[in-house]
């Protein structure tokens, strides 16, 4: 496993970086094949001690992203935190894996010009760019729930195109599959 630990307002110690890597190695024993990890630790300046330390990790397995953040007022009970989501997070995804023959319900929606509109540029913040894998809608949905978003960008290997699933207010989840329109 490829571990890389980066500080944001902090100066890491050996002793820090020793502790993460005994740490979040007990993981590849639950999920053996754990490509690489990246831990990001932040120092906040906050009036409130139990948000002190933040400690966010992203775990690669295979292309299964496995994501947690976790803040404490002890940078090591963040760490420990951080580590007790992300088992919590192996165990749920382990269990999805083999846990085969449930359904889902689907609803396509055609991608219309008034999901279309464009935002002004100084309104866009932040830009996110990442590696988009081929998988099927049933492989979405779980990475969907393991990261813990209401919403998925994937590449659907069915239809060779690119797809957006999300969760709808009723539970259930949608999928957006997107067509060029004529003007």
């Amino acid at each position: 496993m490829k571990l890389q630990i980066t500080g944001k307002n902090i100066d890491l110690q050996p002793t820090v970086r020793s502790y993460v890597e005994r740490k979040l190695g007990k993981l590849s024993r639950h999920l053996p094949n754990i490509t690489e990890a990246k831990v990001e630790i932040s120092e906040e300046k906050t009036k409130s001690p139990q948000y002190h330390f933040v400690v966010q990790v992203t775990i690669n397995s295979n292309g299964t992203l496995l994501r947690g953040e976790e803040q404490g007022e002890d940078l090591f009970t963040a760490i420990d935190k951080v580590e007790a989501v992300l088992n919590r997070q192996i165990e749920r995804y382990k269990g999805k894996r083999y846990n085969k023959g449930r359904g889902s319900s689907f609803i396509r929606a055609k991608f219309s010009k008034e999901a279309e509109t464009a935002q002004p540029t100084e309104m866009v913040t932040k830009v996110k760019r990442f590696a988009i894998e081929p998988m099927s809608v049933a492989e979405a949905i779980d990475q969907m729930e393991l990261l813990g978003h209401d919403f998925h960008l994937f590449h659907n290997s069915d239809t060779e195109e690119l797809n957006l699933l999300y969760r709808r207010q009723d539970g259930n989840y949608g999928l957006i599959e997107p067509e060029l329109g004529g003007r």
